[in-house]
């Protein structure tokens, strides 16, 4: 073997220490970008909070094909209900809460029918009504029904019309208004439709073209929605636009088929059955039940509807028509009496209701009297 000398030893000592060099800091480079890594995936990111554990993204599942119909599996059909419809879910919807507002509709009539949903409070009693109706026909006029009914022209009313179908529609437009407003939409119909009960020419129309008609009137959305959904229901119902027949059915029978319809409550359905129909019944619209808790004749958290089946029930048939016109004549009249007024001591309706108890049964004796000695005249 060749002896080496020391300028070649030294030579490949320092070419090994380049070496050794060289791979020391290929293997510290290599360390560093793994610990940068580590910290990485162990830090949040700035989508994730911190504290919890890294999300870790799924594989998706390739999606299998829909099962093909068979013969052992039934499949849904149009004339089968117990499979939901997903096209037809918000009708089904709409017609289960129609059907259940109708049922709650009816159940209450039926609970109240003959008797108070306030049996223990005694107010009216027959001589209040009557004194009630003796004090407004003097300041306001005497109210008789009128022998016929004719539909007026010039204003819109509540109920006044001899075709049951166009009373209706004429209360529907008198609902949460003032007697101008339903009188513009009536007279809008008119213009746009030629006349008001032209129901054939409504229907085919649509609900846009009647919104559209009655807006200067209010709630148009709604109104017009609740009348082309009743002539709708008529017209399948009957083969025509007429509801006459109720002309003929007992008053009991016609509450209810009116009630029936989504749109119609029992301050509609009475309006109907005491002017058109001419049936003995109290409609309690604002200014009647206003006026009834100043006299002290309802109890004082009890709502319209409990109102209109507390008096009917209480009011005798003989004063209903006169009464219920006069409170509301009265109720629009009365600075005392209307919406915000306050007692000033000057409207005699609330002096004969207002005073004081041994007061109040001294006038109401007097009335009493006064009764007795028409009935021996």
């Amino acid at each position: 073997m060749a002896k080496r000398t020391r300028t070649q030893v030294k030579q490949e000592e320092e070419e090994a220490a380049e070496q050794v060099q060289q791979a020391h800091t290929s293997a510290s480079t290599r360390s560093t970008r793994s610990a940068r890594a580590v910290k990485k995936e162990s830090s949040p990111s700035a989508e994730q909070k911190p504290g919890k554990r890294p999300r870790v993204k799924k594989e998706s599942k390739p999606s299998l094909p829909s099962p093909s119909p068979s013969a052992s599996s039934p499949q849904p059909s149009a004339e089968d209900e117990s499979f939901p419809k997903k096209e037809s879910t918000p009708k089904n919807t709409t017609s289960s809460n129609a059907a259940g507002l109708q049922a709650r509709k009816l159940k209450s009539y039926s609970q109240h029918a003959n008797s108070s949903p306030f049996p223990t409070f005694p107010h009216p009693t027959p001589t209040e009504s009557h004194l009630a109706l003796s004090i407004l026909s003097d300041l306001h006029g005497p109210r008789q029904r009128p022998a016929a009914i004719v539909a007026p022209t010039r204003t819109a009313g509540c109920g006044n019309s001899p075709s049951v179908l166009d009373a209706l529609v004429r209360t529907i437009l008198s609902q949460n208004t003032s007697d101008s407003n339903s009188t513009r939409a009536k007279l809008s119909m008119d213009d746009v439709y030629g006349r008001s009960d032209d129901w054939e020419a409504i229907v085919k129309g649509g609900k846009a073209k009647l919104e559209d008609a009655i807006r200067c009137g209010g709630l148009a959305v709604v109104k017009s929605k609740v009348i082309i959904s009743i002539l709708e229901q008529v017209h399948d119902k009957y083969g025509k636009y007429s509801l006459d027949h109720l002309h003929d059915a007992s008053t009991d029978d016609a509450y209810k088929e009116m009630l029936s319809f989504q749109g119609v409550g029992p301050k509609t359905a009475s309006c109907v059955l005491l002017f058109c129909l001419r049936r003995e019944s109290f409609a309690v619209d604002t200014h009647v039940w206003r006026i009834a808790g100043l006299l002290g004749w309802r109890p004082k958290d009890a709502g319209r509807e409990a109102t209109q089946a507390h008096l009917d029930v209480r009011i005798p048939d003989e004063n209903k028509y006169g009464l219920h016109v006069l409170m509301v004549m009265h109720g629009k009249r009365c600075e005392e009496c209307k919406a915000g007024g306050k007692n000033a001591g000057k409207c005699e309706l609330r002096k004969a209701f207002g005073r004081g108890k041994e007061k109040k049964e001294e006038v109401v004796k007097e009335e009493e009297r006064r009764i007795k000695d028409e009935e021996v005249d």
